[in-house]
């Protein structure tokens, strides 16, 4: 709801500055100082406007992925990544596409809201990330879903740290026949 709010305001302050840039413009009686000055404040409260939208409004031109004849097209994002929601155990979860990545990795809020007890997790293994060795926990996921292809029970890690996003590795790729990355566009075949 507060998401909602500051988009509404951020839309509100960018109508004031469409609706002063009209006003300033078209009244010859003003002094012409001050339809400078009232032309360069809403040229600054439109800019403030734009960048408050501007991951909303890039975001909306983003593609979604097509599924057709048994090939997936994912759109490279704004930020130069291929994103991917896929369905775990009945819950959309949103993945970064990670062909570095061994694993089908999820996040620790990620692995609570597909409903694994994150608490009792056993985090007895070590994955080699960037940033070093970081615990992770083995499990097994009841259902996998992209698009209409379905995997049952599938073996992921839990990172026991906090991530942006979690990670779609080779472990769950590789039940593709085929992967072909472009400049712009990730292409999966089953």
């Amino acid at each position: 709801m507060a998401d909602i709010t500051v988009r509404l305001i951020y839309l509100g302050l960018l109508l004031l500055a469409l609706a002063g840039w009209f006003a300033a413009s078209n009244r010859p009686s003003m002094g012409k100082s001050l339809q400078m000055a009232l032309v360069w404040g809403m040229i600054f409260l439109g800019s403030m406007a734009i960048y408050g939208l501007w991951q909303d409004i890039t975001s909306s031109y983003e593609a979604q992925n097509i599924s057709e004849d048994g090939v997936i097209l994912v759109q490279r994002s704004s930020d130069g990544h291929f994103y991917l929601t896929l369905q775990v155990n009945k819950i959309d979860i949103e993945f970064l596409v990670d062909t570095g990545a061994s694993d089908l990795v999820l996040s620790p809020r990620d692995a609570i809201n597909v409903g694994l007890d994150f608490e009792n997790l056993a985090f007895l293994n070590s994955a080699k990330t960037a940033n070093g060795a970081v615990p992770i926990a083995y499990v097994r996921l009841q259902e996998v879903q992209l698009e209409e292809y379905i995997d049952k029970s599938v073996s992921a890690a839990v990172n026991s740290s906090e991530m942006n996003k979690s990670l779609l590795g080779m472990s769950y790729l590789d039940r593709y026949q085929r992967i072909e990355m472009s400049a712009d566009s990730l292409k999966i075949y089953r």
